[in-house]
């Protein structure tokens, strides 16, 4: 008899964008059984990166999550328009707010935890009672939950990007779950993270740009779907970049060759290591499409840490199912019957 595989836990991840999140999730052990995306070209992404998974193209409003109900987590990043510094910061005016559709799939499946993480705007004390209306409904659903502002360069990522996270729990989990700590002694400078990819072309500068670029990045910008194009984003974050030693007044198609003079441009490869995305991790598209993705993107690393917090409140409470679990096929990796579910209830 072989050994029982250990149970995998399931997820739905929604406005999965370029699967920055769900990347991170699956390093924490979670299996999605659907991802929701309405973005062709980030779909395209997520397909060609992870051919397996069920890749879901529409509008997260219209999406039933019906189907999934029993699922073990509900997680994504809704739009961030509606609570950014850089836009009007509407709120629950802004018609792109999708924090009340993501409610409605937590109250379809029940799932046992919920992550949803967005800019740093919401945590700012104008939509005070905008976050307390989530928790309080999420608390009427079920759950407990908490805001948490974390930082993706305390996780190994070399960029600030400081993001809204907010977790929910069961209650019977939730007493369990402990944010994952800052660890400081993962911090990579932007210099660490690009000097293979800088070097590629025998650029001989290579090494005394390194130099100059020795602190983490400014949060990466210019992902916005109605504003700008493939560039690192306004004035202040162009001077951030520059003082790096990186042109960020546009990405470039290939790395520096090997008489460049001045700062370089990042490529999107570059910019998709500034997120923390792995060097295997495909971006379909062009260049602005691809950047787009890439600078809308939640960082994997940070992702996997608050996964793996999720994951292990999760594992301190006995399953309902363990006391079923000698019935079953022990070489049989269990994986729950609406992993193969219809996107819809017809």
């Amino acid at each position: 008899m072989g050994k029982k595989q250990k149970k995998l836990l399931t997820s739905i991840e929604v406005c999965a964008g370029a699967g920055g999140q769900a990347l991170g999730l699956e390093m924490a052990g979670f299996e999605h059984v659907a991802l929701v995306e309405n973005d062709a070209r980030c779909c395209e992404t997520l397909r060609l990166n992870r051919p397996d998974w069920k890749v879901l193209e529409e509008d997260l409003n219209e999406f039933d999550g019906t189907p999934y109900k029993g699922v073990d987590l509900v997680a994504g990043g809704v739009p961030c328009p509606p609570f950014s510094h850089a836009g009007k910061q509407l709120g629950h005016m802004d018609d792109r707010d999708l924090f009340p559709a993501a409610l409605r799939l937590v109250e379809q499946t029940q799932p046992k935890a919920v992550l949803l993480e967005n800019v740093r705007g919401l945590l700012d004390p104008k939509f005070a009672d905008y976050r307390q209306q989530i928790l309080d409904k999420l608390n009427k659903l079920g759950y407990k939950g908490e805001w948490k502002l974390i930082q993706a360069a305390w996780h190994g990522v070399p960029q600030l990007r400081p993001r809204a996270i907010l977790v929910a729990l069961k209650p019977e989990y939730f007493e369990y779950f402990k944010w994952p700590e800052a660890n400081m002694d993962t911090q990579v400078t932007v210099g660490e993270a690009l000097y293979d990819e800088m070097a590629s072309n025998g650029w001989k500068q290579v090494d005394e740009w390194k130099l100059k670029a020795n602190l983490v990045a400014p949060t990466l910008v210019g992902g916005s779907k109605k504003h700008g194009g493939a560039d690192l984003g306004p004035t202040r974050a162009k001077l951030a970049w520059e003082k790096l030693g990186v042109d960020g007044k546009g990405v470039a198609d290939e790395a520096p060759s090997t008489d460049f003079e001045g700062l370089p441009r990042l490529t999107v490869r570059m910019a998709a290591t500034i997120q923390g995305f792995p060097k295997d991790w495909k971006i379909a598209g062009k260049k602005t499409s691809a950047y787009k993705q890439v600078g809308n993107a939640f960082p994997p690393p940070v992702a996997a840490a608050v996964g793996h917090a999720i994951q292990q409140a999760l594992a301190m409470v006995p399953q309902a199912a363990a006391a079923t679990a000698n019935d079953e096929d022990e070489d049989a990796t269990q994986i729950p019957s609406f992993a193969s579910a219809e996107p819809h209830a017809v």
